[in-house]
């Protein structure tokens, strides 16, 4: 069963739970051969009714000790954009959706999510851009995360944050 998975780590990102469950998001992934939809919510307030995406099987969850086990069953992440959550994926060896939080104040994961593109390592858009981004993303155009480069990619941070 082709499967997504989605995560937004520790924080609240009830925006994009309830667009990527949304029924023209969900039609989308649908119509890509996608059939099984399990989102980590994190802390988030909006729970999805397990049949509220009708055309894909939904699974919910908060946390869990490790979302290794998800990442490795799904056929497509889609994540925010923070640097734990993408470098997983990315590790993992999964095509990678990154979904920016743009109501951040200082956004700083739009800038990794942009590097990481320019990289040809993910695909990224915006929560009023995730469905349109569903239906002509092309997931063959992404080029593996080699593990390894952690030093380029904490300078990269550091000079993101100002850290540097």
């Amino acid at each position: 069963m082709r499967t997504v998975f989605v995560t937004v780590g520790t924080t609240c990102f009830d925006e994009l739970i309830g667009t990527i469950t949304s029924s023209e998001s969900a039609q989308a992934l649908k119509a890509r051969g996608y059939e099984r939809l399990v989102l980590q919510i994190g802390r988030g307030s909006f729970v999805p009714e397990a049949d509220s995406c009708p055309q894909i099987k939904l699974e919910v969850f908060r946390f869990k000790d490790s979302i290794a086990e998800d990442m490795k069953q799904a056929d497509l992440v889609i994540s925010h954009a923070g640097a734990g959550s993408c470098l997983e994926a990315l590790g993992a060896g999964k095509p990678l959706l990154v979904v920016v939080n743009d109501k951040l104040m200082d956004n700083h994961q739009l800038e990794l999510a942009q590097q990481l593109h320019v990289d040809s390592h993910l695909l990224y858009c915006t929560c009023s851009t995730l469905t349109e981004t569903l239906r002509s993303m092309d997931l063959s155009v992404l080029q593996p995360y080699q593990p390894g480069q952690t030093k380029i990619f904490a300078n990269f941070l550091d000079k993101a944050l100002g850290v540097q």
